[in-house]
């Protein structure tokens, strides 16, 4: 089958690779209709690198039709069409049974101090062949996939991989009140989301901040209120007029560990870490603040005093320095994590409809054969020709 394949930092290609099989008695096998590329992916493209192998397939956000099961799959047949959650859990353990799928005790990745696997995400996460790709084998299939009506195009129920629940946890961790505000930092695929979940979910005002033109011009076409960090205006004093003078309920943070801005000694080791070889990479990013922290640092001084803020931009780094007498003086509340997509799942699904309430249908700014993969991670990690959120088509 085709794949795309990592093969170094910046350079992934789509390649013939071996065909996935039923492994267990649990697994399907899925014919991939539709997979996305992921802003986290851009992680893997560049700054995981330490964490990768030649040959790793990548991609973590696929729906597609089963075309075989194993023997003890019960919920699952031939034909079924389903959307697979980009983490593998198991559904019976402690932490599945309170919504925590990211946090299973049976598929964490002990050995590296990690949470679930998560398909197609490096050793850190399992090292799980990915799903850009025309077929995926699907373990525990009977909890790790979500079956979706046969009617309705793949870009109405493909988001719900990743996007949804990743947007709809942050916007819930970001505890914003009825009538309330909240700002989001960064308006790639999933700050765009949070803009469009926090209004469909009662927020008054929404703030989002970003650099692209692009990107502000579609949250604004949703009732966002959108600002250009590289602008003259400073957003944080215009969210601040904005607010009362106190600042949002909650901001979001939805850009992570490769923020722009200053942190110039960080972007130094980011670019070291990309020239050491990989066990000396490795030990860097596990032992040293690695992580571009302008948006978090800017969420805390942004938020109000007793306010929220919800990180859903990853991070990599385990020395990260944060302003804590600030937090505690502002007696701010920090939630983050993977997203648990079965738990918001049963919320999410019902808006998948014909009226599409969060513009799901024309979400994808680019539609694209696997065969294009190296030219869309380059646009995307460029942020080029209006590339948003792109979708596979394998």
């Amino acid at each position: 089958m085709k794949a795309v394949v990592w093969h170094g930092n910046a350079d992934v290609r789509t390649e013939d690779v071996p065909d996935p099989r039923v492994e267990r008695p649990d697994d399907v096998l899925l014919r991939v209709t539709s997979s996305g590329l992921c802003g986290s992916d851009l992680h893997l493209y560049e700054l995981l690198g330490p964490f990768m192998h030649e040959g790793d397939i990548l991609g973590h956000e696929p729906m597609g039709v089963v075309e075989e099961t194993g023997a003890d799959v019960t919920s699952l047949r031939r034909g079924d069409r389903v959307v697979v959650p980009f983490q593998i859990s198991c559904g019976r353990c402690a932490m599945c049974e309170t919504g925590l799928q990211t946090q299973c005790e049976t598929t964490q990745v002990e050995e590296q101090g990690m949470g679930a696997l998560i398909y197609g995400y490096s050793s850190l996460y399992g090292s799980v062949p990915g799903a850009q790709a025309e077929y995926l084998r699907v373990p525990r299939a009977d909890h790790n996939a979500l079956k979706v009506p046969d009617e309705g195009p793949d870009d109405r129920y493909v988001y719900l991989s990743d996007v949804l629940p990743t947007a709809w946890q942050a916007v819930r961790y970001a505890d914003v009140p009825e009538g309330g505000s909240v700002a989001v930092l960064g308006l790639g695929p999933i700050g765009d989301m949070c803009c469009r979940v926090a209004l469909h979910l009662g927020a008054d005002q929404v703030f989002g901040v970003d650099p692209v033109p692009e990107r502000r011009a579609r949250a604004a076409a949703r009732g966002a209120q959108v600002f250009d960090p590289s602008g003259t205006e400073d957003p944080v004093e215009s969210i601040r007029e904005r607010t009362g003078g106190r600042g949002p309920d909650a901001v979001i943070d939805a850009v992570g560990m490769e923020a722009d801005g200053g942190h110039g000694p960080v972007r130094l080791a980011q670019k070291v870490v990309s020239m050491l070889p990989k066990g000396a990479a490795a030990s860097l990013m596990e032992n040293a603040g690695v992580d571009r922290l302008s948006a978090l640092y800017t969420a805390i001084d942004l938020v109000r005093r007793g306010g929220t803020v919800s990180v859903i931009g990853v991070y990599g780094g385990m020395a990260d320095p944060l302003p804590m007498m600030t937090l505690f003086d502002k007696q701010i509340q920090l939630r983050m994590g993977q997203a648990n997509v079965r738990h918001w799942a049963p919320e999410i699904l019902p808006l998948l409809d014909g009226s599409d309430p969060l513009g799901v249908e024309d979400f994808a700014t680019h539609h694209l054969a696997l065969d294009e993969a190296a030219h869309a991670y380059a646009m995307f990690q460029k942020k080029e020709e209006g590339a948003v959120k792109v979708l596979f088509r394998p």
